[in-house]
């Protein structure tokens, strides 16, 4: 058998570089991990945080922001401390550690977070609560705004002591909302985080609470019970770091100095000549602020004269519209735009139950400008709504004559003084009228409204920074599920699921065995 010819003019092979290819491939490898190491250094620096709940749960608020970025807290020479001591098996851990980490990042480093856990970490633990007078810390927050030089414990005139005022705790069951079931059981069903670090923090900063005088021997308005509109008005004013204070006009020749505000609420019987006396000094004082709620078509006379003086006048009507057949109080209305402290509510709609009165707000009056006094419409009704003058006696229906067309006004604020000149605009005295007082009530609460009088109160006091849409309390929720569905969801976990997991692993297994 002869031999196969040989091929003519072959390549040889040419020999294996060993050296190039691992050359190469540590090149490529290097390459690799540097641009591993580039991705992560500019993740770290260069990223964007998505709040991807449901309902932006874990997202603050454009109030709670806006003090956050706010002067309260750009003024401080060193930062806040905020220590979460929270054991991380506690169901709201997560939720609040999340909240916490924001309220750090908005603060623009003036806010400085330690996050322990009471059972790993038992000696800092005990230093922490060495350090600030506890027994026991256990699921708490405390914010410590204290200067550098001041006690974290003061002492009073009878020797009790006492956390400093600008050291605040914050426990879990401040956030949590409780209520009381058919059984009488209490339950929680909701849960309140933003609304109660931002209500201390503010508290923790200013060191006490801002004071405004309630006149209770002319205000007309529901105290009794947890649910009443006086509890609703005082929780409201409670999480801006307001405390409402009782006094009677009557008894007072000069508003005090150190009253924060006035608030006049629901008003049925007239002031004498000497107690609107005593309103119009302290309103023309520097820095005077006052909230006045009114019910609709009940403005005591003087009292009338008294805002129609800063262009605001409460008319005798009820707003109404036609709803087919039907005669309809509840108010539909929209917020107005170029209001700094309503700006984050401007244009979007406002429902108020009940009924409510219009007001004439005299925008630009000469004569009030020459007073340096600017009265602004804060909420407008929604068209078809008119001011009804007969209201109850059945058959209304418009009159250009008697009753008053819209536009129709629901809220105003005033301004008395030179608000355009930043020098002076901090001494500026501001009111605001609104001629509804049903919107207090718990059953007829919206979320709107709530932060419009929270907003109006703050720009009240002078601290627009806390001004807009605030915090929204998350609630629990039930899930309506039949007695043949939890048997089915039963089942699957006790007995589908493990058989197929068994008969998985035997596929896995035989096909291995084959």
């Amino acid at each position: 058998m002869s031999e196969p010819d040989s091929v003519p003019n072959a390549t040889p092979a040419r020999p294996l570089n060993r050296w190039g290819i691992g050359t190469l491939s540590v090149l490529q490898l290097v390459l690799v991990v540097a641009t591993v190491a580039a991705l992560n250094y500019l993740a770290a620096r260069h990223f964007t945080r998505a709040d991807l709940s449901r309902e932006a749960n874990y997202t603050l608020s454009p109030a709670t922001t806006g003090y956050l970025a706010g002067p309260a807290l750009e003024v401080r020479e060193a930062p806040m401390k905020w220590i979460m001591a929270f054991r991380r098996v506690s169901p709201f851990y997560e939720r609040v550690r999340v909240l916490a980490e924001e309220y750090v990042r908005h603060s623009g480093g003036k806010i400085e977070l330690e996050i322990l856990d009471p059972i790993r970490a038992p000696e800092r633990t005990k230093e922490v609560m060495t350090s600030y007078g506890l027994t026991f810390v256990r699921d708490v927050i405390i914010m410590d705004a204290r200067g550098s030089d001041s006690p974290v414990l003061t002492t009073d005139s009878a020797g009790a002591k006492s956390l400093n005022p600008n050291v605040k705790l914050v426990t879990a069951e401040d956030m949590i909302v409780y209520t009381i079931d058919d059984q009488g059981q209490r339950r929680p069903t909701g849960f309140q985080g933003e609304d109660t670090l931002t209500a201390r923090l503010v508290e923790s900063i200013e060191g006490r609470p801002r004071r405004m005088l309630f006149l209770a021997d002319k205000s007309r308005i529901d105290a009794e019970g947890e649910n009443s509109p006086w509890k609703s008005l005082e929780r409201t004013l409670r999480f801006q770091n307001i405390e409402l204070a009782g006094v009677e006009l009557a008894g007072l020749a000069e508003i005090p100095e150190d009253a924060e505000g006035v608030a006049l609420v629901a008003p049925r019987y007239d002031l004498t000549d000497a107690e609107i006396g005593v309103l119009e000094r302290y309103f023309n004082r520097p820095k005077a602020a006052l909230l006045v709620l009114l019910e609709p078509g009940a403005t005591p006379p003087k009292l009338r004269a008294f805002l129609r003086g800063y262009g605001v006048t409460p008319r005798q009507d009820v707003m109404v519209h036609r709803d087919g057949e039907r005669l309809v109080s509840t108010v539909r209305g929209n917020f107005t735009y170029g209001n700094p402290f309503t700006k984050d509510l401007a244009g979007l709609a406002a429902i108020f139950e009940g009924t409510s009165s219009s007001l004439e707000v005299r925008e630009n009056a000469e004569d009030l400008l020459n007073r340096k006094i600017f009265p602004v419409s804060l909420i407008v009704a929604s068209e078809g709504f008119w001011g009804e003058t007969k209201f109850g006696e059945g058959g209304e229906t418009f009159d250009p004559q008697e009753d008053h067309r819209g536009p129709l006004t629901l809220a105003a604020g005033v301004t008395r003084g030179a608000a355009g000149d930043d020098r002076f605009a901090e001494s500026t005295s501001r009111m605001v009228v609104v001629s509804n007082v049903d919107f207090l009530h718990p059953d007829n609460q919206r979320a709107e409204n709530i932060d419009f009088l929270a907003s109006s109160v703050n720009w009240l006091v002078g601290r627009e920074s806390l001004a807009g849409i605030g915090p929204r309390s998350l609630g629990t929720y039930k899930m309506p599920i039949l007695d043949a569905q939890v048997s089915f969801i039963n089942r699957a976990n006790l007995f589908f699921l493990p058989a197929f997991l068994i008969v998985l692993g035997g596929f896995v297994w035989s096909s291995r065995r084959a």
